[in-house]
């Protein structure tokens, strides 16, 4: 660690960002303080350096700084956040600092809130399912623990409950270790407190660490939250031997951010303005997400992503596609309908779930159900597009069959009461109730061992 330097040579204040001149050795990174020069100091960060110029973001406004009355302190270390178990059931704000009512915490250490890159050969694949309780998501996009999983989502749609939920709910097998890291990013104030709320309800909060960053806080803190949060979870899971499940909600106001510092920084805009290394900064965020050989915790990621427009190939959407492993898409067509959760399987996937499926972790059926559910429900959309042009009178007996089989399976499957908790057993079963709507000609993707052991046992 470097010596803490003293410069009292700011240049100009631009927006978020103090130019400090004739500045020597600075670090990308780096963390200074600055001192008002009525007693009040302020963090900032190191954005850029040269020579002879450091470009410092404040964690904050820069009201009240002034270019001849403040100084700079260059601390000679990077942002480091404070780690402990007892971390776990507290609410803190968005740069990590307590905000409920309870005592102070003996943090056990300080850790960078970048974190280490995780080196690709210790990197083991994921495999193990983890239970939502949410049979659109348990059954169809199988949520695997170290795996990275968007909610894809937009304005006005539920993705704030079901999130929650999952927080709610979600378990290992046969693990007890696990624990829930939340981070509300750019949040109001009536969602935090339905966050918290909710948790306190569910006796879920007990292992539960929540950080809040609200709409009104400054914008350089939506930098710092998630990053705060995957440290945390980092610590619980490669330190405490828990299995973590991170949800950030929401990275839309993040990507925002990212992209409101780089206009203040006046750098080339990219795509939509947004900066061109978004995609490089996105996945220094996802891909702390995984399970490393020889560590018996890990991190699972399940992040929100509301989509400008409801526009899938809107940069962030799409640039996190590119990164994670699948997506959870809320449809509004389907919510408008009254339908909760409004998970359209059409435009989800999990490229990971055969690995947590299957015998011994779900059930040995699984992967022919799920594909059986997604072909069917496939016609079934492709049935009901065709009646309003024709007519429902002018379809099939086969259409008209899965006409039916559509509105089952969006009604007893994917839809379920937020407070409704489905194991992977009783959601299969669902599957195989649904199936049995259909001739058992018409189970051309699961095994016939299978078929013969639950298709009539469901038959009404």
């Amino acid at each position: 660690m470097k010596h803490e330097i003293n410069y009292k040579t700011i240049e100009s204040i631009a927006g978020p960002l103090v130019v400090v001149k004739s500045v020597r050795h600075a670090a990308y990174g780096e963390i200074v303080r600055i001192e008002l020069g009525n007693g009040e100091s302020r963090l900032g960060q190191v954005l850029e350096t040269t020579n002879e110029y450091a470009a410092v973001q404040v964690f904050g406004n820069t009201e009240g700084i002034s270019i001849d009355k403040s100084s700079v302190t260059f601390l000679g270390d990077v942002f480091r956040i404070g780690v402990s178990e007892d971390m776990l059931g507290r609410v803190f704000n968005g740069q990590g600092k307590p905000i409920d009512i309870k005592a102070g915490i003996a943090y056990e250490e300080k850790f960078n809130i970048n974190g280490l890159p995780i080196n690709p050969s210790r990197r083991a694949m994921p495999n193990d399912f983890i239970e939502t309780g949410i049979s659109a998501i348990d059954g169809l996009m199988t949520l695997v623990r170290g795996q990275k999983l968007p909610i894809f989502s937009g304005s006005g749609l539920p993705h704030n409950q079901l999130a929650v939920q999952v927080a709610k709910q979600a378990s290992v097998k046969g693990s007890k270790d696990f624990a829930v890291v939340f981070a509300g990013i750019g949040v109001t104030y009536d969602d935090a407190t339905f966050f918290i709320n909710e948790f306190r309800k569910a006796g879920s909060i007990g292992r539960t660490v929540a950080f809040i960053n609200l709409a009104n806080d400054p914008s350089i803190e939506r930098i710092l939250t998630p990053r705060i949060a995957l440290t945390t979870a980092e610590y619980l899971a490669y330190e405490k031997d828990m299995h973590v499940l991170v949800i950030l909600n929401d990275m839309t106001n993040y990507a925002e951010a990212l992209r409101e510092l780089s206009s203040a920084r006046e750098e080339v805009p990219g795509r939509r303005g947004y900066p061109g290394y978004m995609y490089t900064d996105l996945a220094s965020i996802y891909e702390r997400a995984g399970v490393i050989v020889g560590k018996k915790g890990s991190i699972t990621q399940l992040n929100v992503v509301t989509m400008p427009g409801d526009d899938v190939t809107h940069p962030i959407p799409d640039l996190t596609g590119y990164i994670t492993e699948g997506q959870i898409y809320l449809d509004r067509s389907l919510y408008n309908r009254g339908i909760y959760p409004p998970i359209n399987p059409q435009g989800s996937l999990s490229r990971l779930m055969n690995n947590g499926i299957g015998e011994g972790k779900t059930r040995a059926d699984h992967r022919g159900v799920a594909d059986q559910l997604y072909g069917a429900y496939s016609r079934a959309v492709e049935a009901r597009n065709l009646s309003s042009i024709v007519g429902e009178e002018a379809l099939s007996e086969i259409d008209k069959l899965y006409l039916k089989f559509g509105e089952s399976f969006e009604n007893s499957f994917i839809k379920q009461g937020p407070n409704e908790r489905r194991d992977i057993e009783t959601t299969l079963n669902i599957g195989w109730s649904l199936l049995s709507m259909l001739p058992e000609g018409e189970l051309t993707r699961i095994k016939k061992e299978y078929i013969q052991k639950y298709y009539r046992q469901n038959k009404s």
